[in-house]
């Protein structure tokens, strides 16, 4: 029987250790807030990057539209044309050859604009860049009349990385979104994300940093990581709580061939 007992207590340990009890934290967003937050929304504007793709239509007093047609020539074909053809999304996909619409900001930071030439958009607001479009169309020669001039992000998108529901990257038509939007957008945190310590890789400047902002706390408003830029990856990481339960499962399974054993050595020794 001394063969017996000793598998017999291995498996009892095993057991109780896999069947402990198991408190599990649901941490809720924004927790420990009062109940109304009466902060100032300062949504700053976002500033273009190298490789930034933007949409620019220009628009004058003109009566005739071929007049501001000489200064939204984007994504014209090359000398090369080639058919373009329909994605299994619905979406334009134009083939080898042709230019994708809009103007695509260089290493340089630059862009080529029709009939006024190479200018610096690096570190540029839209509003920024809106202003010294409309300066060059009317200074120091007056090529239209009361122009304005309209700007958007084309390729403007956050990676949701980690812990959440679909993680992936998002184009945001907008061109802009807060860190609670995308986690929104990625179907949310599960209770077995960290929502206390969420990760922003940002790059911009030259510089690559990481940023760490806390979901539940209703300071998240005041850091410089709440409002998204662009191509910034959101990292959520995995709570303690779901490693255990990885290794729970390795014990229960262990406690499975134990049990076996035990059954065997038991029947053995009756039959002995």
């Amino acid at each position: 029987m001394r063969l017996l007992r000793l598998p017999v207590l291995a498996l009892l340990a095993i057991y109780f250790s896999a069947c402990g009890t198991q408190h599990k934290v649901h941490v809720n967003y924004i927790e420990n807030s009062d109940s109304a937050i009466n902060n100032t929304v300062q949504i700053s504007e976002i500033k273009i990057q190298k490789n930034d793709l933007l949409s620019i239509q220009v628009y004058s007093k003109s009566l005739d539209p071929s007049v501001d047609a000489l200064y939204n020539l984007q994504g014209t074909p090359s000398s090369a044309p080639a058919s373009s053809s329909s994605s299994p999304t619905g979406q334009s996909a134009s083939g080898a050859g042709t230019s994708s619409p809009g103007f695509l900001v260089d290493e340089n930071g630059n862009i080529e604009y029709p009939r006024i030439g190479m200018i610096h958009v690096d570190g540029l607001t839209k509003s920024q860049l809106s202003d010294s479009i409309k300066l060059k169309l009317t200074t120091p020669i007056k090529l239209l009349e009361n122009p304005s001039v309209v700007i958007r992000f084309l390729n403007f998108k956050v990676t949701i990385l980690g812990e959440v529901a679909h993680p992936g990257s998002i184009t945001i038509p907008t061109g802009h979104v807060t860190i609670l939007e995308a986690v929104g957008l990625a179907g949310d945190i599960p209770v077995t994300g960290k929502k206390n310590t969420v990760k922003v890789l940002r790059e911009a400047n030259g510089r690559r940093d990481i940023g760490v902002i806390d979901l539940t706390s209703k300071d998240l408003f005041d850091s410089p990581y709440y409002n998204l830029l662009q191509n910034d990856v959101v990292m959520v990481e995995v709570t303690k709580s779901k490693i255990r339960q990885s290794d729970q499962l390795t014990l229960q399974r262990v406690t499975t061939v134990l049990g076996i054993i035990t059954s065997l050595a038991l029947v053995y020794n009756i039959l002995k």
